[in-house]
């Protein structure tokens, strides 16, 4: 007989260790160790059967039809998920405790059912009554959804692999599962890891497709190992700051669609509504002409988003000037600035730095350097820029701007929302064509755009010719 021995498992990266330390040599995580009971294979490996049947290999080239979809009549949603969910799938969404990872599911499995589509949900964290006065609250009490509440795996797969079974399950959540034949608790990097396994290889066997739902580190990232996000097929995250009613799902992988792929929700009393068209909600609360902003037409996905940058520059009375970022990265923000002082001759570092993307969204692209460029020298000169006009460019560090992808989807959505100005990076592999009604300022430098928000009566930036060693 087989004798168990313990080991000491890493709940953040899945390592295992022969003993207890404070420190994960694997990852750096400070005390995530965890000891667990593990049960190795009679024999000392994996038992080799030979079934006579060999790998059917097949043509690279060959055709297949394309994966058919379980719409969840949420646009927004099943834009992410890239058209529907796919019968034997299985994806993964995380998020904030609160963010309204839960609300969504449930909105999307009460549509479902409305189509005629067989759903179930299995919840972990709230009994019945609290996910019935939930859906009470959202108007969904009449939907036809197979409710329960479970966290042992025993109880849950006889139920799925029943001939009638749901055809779309959501676990609510993957941390609160278990198995008997594992001694550690519910939560630890072997449960979620061998839970999320069985539930997958139930779903690709039956053809229901399973979502689960996965609580999150503080930093962010899905709780358990990185494995469990390796197994499924979509991981989507929900992002959103608690004051801001707009909500955004995030698509960070998808085998059966676009990644970074985005769909963005309004959080209402009677749930979380789609938007359809976020730029226009973005820039609803824009104020005309104000000194530090600057609206950015970037790309989220395959879709062009405009929002609003604002910038505050203001003269700073301690000794190390205070820089404060919201929805972008700081170390940008500092790369940004360091190029406007040594390329443009600006004396930002000695002032306090405010920089907010409007909205409660975070931008990750490069292409927006020179909006935050814009926003930055706007403020510091007091100069507004026209509320008709729309930036997007990556500065590098000698100063240059450089181009961006997706330009003309950026320009068109620009001209859209009725903007009449673009300052763009200039072209220099072709002739850029002309949009109708918008006006470019197509630049090389980013001293062009300082130029462009300078005022005359300005005092004389500091920037001196530079000496060319030959």
């Amino acid at each position: 007989m087989a004798r168990s021995s313990t080991a000491f498992v890493c709940q953040s990266c899945g390592a295992s260790h022969p003993k207890w330390a404070g420190r994960c040599d694997d990852c750096g995580a400070w005390n995530s160790l965890v000891e667990e009971v593990a049960t190795p294979t009679p024999g000392g490996g994996v038992k080799r059967r030979h079934t006579g049947k060999a790998l059917d290999f097949v043509d690279l080239g060959g055709t297949s039809e394309p994966a058919p979809r379980m719409l969840t009549h949420i646009a927004e949603f099943d834009r992410v998920a890239g058209g529907g969910l796919v019968p034997g799938s299985a994806l993964l969404i995380g998020g904030d405790p609160g963010i309204g990872k839960s609300t969504i599911l449930l909105q999307a499995v009460a549509r479902m059912a409305q189509s005629g589509i067989r759903t179930a949900y299995i919840s972990g964290e709230e009994a019945i009554d609290q996910v019935r006065l939930r859906a009470a609250r959202l108007g969904l009490a009449h939907m036809p959804v197979a409710l329960a509440t479970a966290t042992a795996l025993s109880e849950i797969i006889p139920a799925l692999e029943a001939t009638d079974g749901p055809q779309v399950v959501v676990i609510d959540s993957i941390q609160t599962m278990y198995v008997d034949t594992l001694d550690s608790a519910p939560g630890t990097v072997a449960q979620v890891r061998t839970c999320a396994q069985e539930l997958i290889r139930l779903a690709k066997r039956r053809g229901f497709a399973v979502v689960l739902v996965g609580h999150v580190t503080k930093e962010g990232a899905i709780a358990g190992p990185r494995v469990l996000e390796h197994m499924v097929d979509t991981v989507m995250y929900f992002e959103g700051e608690r004051g801001h009613q707009f909500r955004i799902l995030r698509a960070v992988k998808n085998r059966f669609g676009p990644t970074d792929e985005i769909g963005v929700f309004e959080m209402t009393e009677a749930g979380l509504i789609e938007v359809p068209n976020p730029s226009a909600l973005f820039l609803a609360e824009r104020r005309g002409d104000v000194a530090g902003s600057a609206v950015f037409a970037g790309m989220e996905g395959t879709r062009p988003l405009l929002v609003e940058i604002q910038a505050l520059v203001a003269p700073s009375s301690l000794g190390t000037p205070r820089r404060a970022v919201v929805g972008w990265d700081a170390n940008r923000l500092a790369m940004i600035m360091a190029v406007l002082d040594a390329r443009c001759g600006l004396a930002l570092g000695g002032n306090d730095v405010y920089l907010n993307v409007a909205g409660g969204l975070r931008i990750t692209e490069p292409a927006a350097d020179l909006a935050v460029a814009a926003a930055l020298v706007s403020s510091l000169y007091q100069t507004p820029l026209s509320s008709e006009t729309v930036v997007f460019g990556e500065i590098g560090l000698a100063g240059e701007v450089r181009q961006v992808g997706q330009a003309d989807a950026r320009l068109k959505e620009a001209v859209r929302l009725g903007f009449e100005r673009a300052i763009v990076p200039a072209s220099r592999t072709r002739k850029r064509a002309k949009i109708d009604g918008l006006n470019m300022n197509e630049i090389d430098r980013l001293s062009e755009l300082v130029d462009l928000l300078t005022p005359a009566e300005a005092p004389p930036r500091m920037a001196g010719p530079q000496k060319v060693f030959r």
